[in-house]
């Protein structure tokens, strides 16, 4: 039984010093599966699944997950489980089989690296134009590794030492980052060249630190990417993101691990320079929040000044349910964070395993929303983080007779796009962007035809650079 059970209504006993004593890192991955106690109690096949899809999908759980936030009495059916652990159906079944077939016949490691690597282009490892399209470039017109840039105020910076995680998630659209495949990678270690274009961009009022996750990097190289922001040449740069799941999957990070005060007191170094640091906390489900050192993690950074924003996607078989979302965001707003996004879960990797119908992710955003007060009616969505922009799913209605679904795109590649209503015809059963038709007879949606000049205008730019 794990340590969720021990708390109840979302109420948190008071931590004891033994709940907060300091603990080992344990990691195990698809190396040594065979090692997770647990997994001696689920039949072989099952087994044998997992071990076939993390030869294609990355794997990697923390022993803080496996014997203090999964309830293994609930599994298959616990919501971290699922969120953790490989299942056979998060591979299309002609590409399940193709590696199984593999293992059946003990073939060796290098056939199987090779057969991933054919069956990972499959999945669509890229999504959102992210390596074609977001490619920031210097004085010289050469691109600069390791940044993204898509919004005009918002820069994306994946540095090498954070392109990992203390566990991996089953959904995450960034799953190719963790697959050891250097061409599928996007990082950099230069903080130098990553702050020279912050210089260089006076438009940029935010830096987002993404992965893999910041947070596994210890405090000091942190430092050498952040510190240097505090001074007067970057004053244009208001906010600092840190995108993490730390807080969820290894919370020790903020309270027992050794350089823990470190990044707290570089979190309140920064807020005293006059910078919004926002930590953005990646949370599924409300039993991630359960635990005692879960509770002290966000307390001690709150205290920093830092605010705590919390996103995630709506996903099939973890947290597509309008009780999880309500429970979730009202547990959140108690415990003095901010409900941020709910997220449609993107065009890539496990895709099929955790979509939901556009349709039904917005019945269920307004049912929870129907759920909590003000402070929690933060939570903006269903969005979907799609090529051309950011776009919202509002609603479901009728106009002039004709059953539509209203759009409008809270980001954009081009600012004029934003807040600019859309609809599309009714679809009960479309996922994603694309495979919605406008409504109203019209040929396309207003945004469409600039759009694809945009991608013209991106692919005829690596095609000069020889980078396609």
């Amino acid at each position: 039984m794990s340590k969720v059970t021990r708390i109840e209504e979302g109420r948190m006993n008071q931590a004891t010093e033994s709940d907060l004593e300091p603990r080992r890192f344990k990691v195990f991955t698809d190396k040594n599966l065979d090692k997770i106690e647990h997994l001696s109690k689920l039949d072989e096949q099952t087994v044998f699944e997992m071990k076939v899809v993390s030869s294609v999908l990355p794997f990697r759980v923390n022993e803080y997950m496996i014997n203090d936030v999964i309830d293994w009495e609930k599994v298959p059916n616990d919501p971290l489980y699922q969120l953790t652990f490989p299942q056979r159906d998060m591979l299309p079944p002609e590409l399940y089989e193709e590696m199984a077939e593999l293992h059946r016949r003990g073939a060796d490691k290098k056939e199987i690296k090779t057969k991933a690597r054919e069956l990972r282009e499959a999945l669509n490892p890229h999504p959102a134009g992210q390596k074609e399209m977001n490619l920031p470039k210097d004085d010289d017109g050469e691109v600069i590794d390791g940044l993204q840039h898509k919004y005009n105020e918002t820069v994306l910076f994946f540095p090498s030492n954070g392109q990992t995680c203390h566990s991996y998630c089953t959904f995450c659209f960034r799953w190719a980052q963790f697959v050891g495949d250097q061409e599928f990678k996007i990082a950099s270690d230069d903080a130098a060249k990553m702050q020279s274009y912050l210089l260089s961009n006076k438009q940029i009022s935010d830096l987002l630190l993404t992965g893999g996750d910041p947070m596994i990097m210890k405090t000091r190289k942190l430092r050498e990417y952040l510190e240097p922001l505090t001074t007067e040449a970057f004053d244009h740069i208001q906010t600092i993101r840190i995108g993490t799941k730390a807080l969820s999957f290894w919370p020790y990070r903020f309270v027992t691990d050794k350089d823990a005060d470190d990044v707290l007191a570089l979190f309140r170094e920064l807020v005293a320079s006059g910078k919004h640091v926002a930590v953005m906390a990646h949370y599924n489900h409300w039993q991630e929040m359960q635990t005692d050192i879960a509770h002290e993690a966000i307390r001690r950074v709150r205290e920093t000044g830092a605010e705590i924003r919390c996103q995630g996607p709506l996903l099939k078989n973890i947290n597509d349910d309008p009780e999880v979302w309500s429970r979730m965001w009202n547990e959140q707003v108690r415990l003095g964070m901010i409900p941020y996004y709910m997220f449609v879960e993107r065009d890539t990797g496990a895709k099929a395993y955790f979509e939901v119908p556009l349709v039904r992710a917005w019945e269920i955003y307004q049912q929870a929303m129907q759920k909590v007060s003000g402070l929690g009616r933060t939570a903006r969505g269903p969005s979907m983080s799609a090529g051309p922009g950011k776009v919202e799913i509002q609603g479901v209605t009728e106009v002039k007779g004709e059953k539509v679904i209203v759009l409008r795109f809270i980001q954009g590649r081009n600012p004029d796009w934003v807040n600019r209503p859309f609809f599309a015809k009714y679809d009960p059963e479309a996922t994603w962007l694309d495979q919605l038709q406008p409504a109203f007879g019209e040929k396309e949606f207003f945004f469409d035809a600039e759009y694809r000049q945009m991608c013209e205008d991106a692919r005829t730019f690596l095609e000069g650079k020889k980078l396609v």
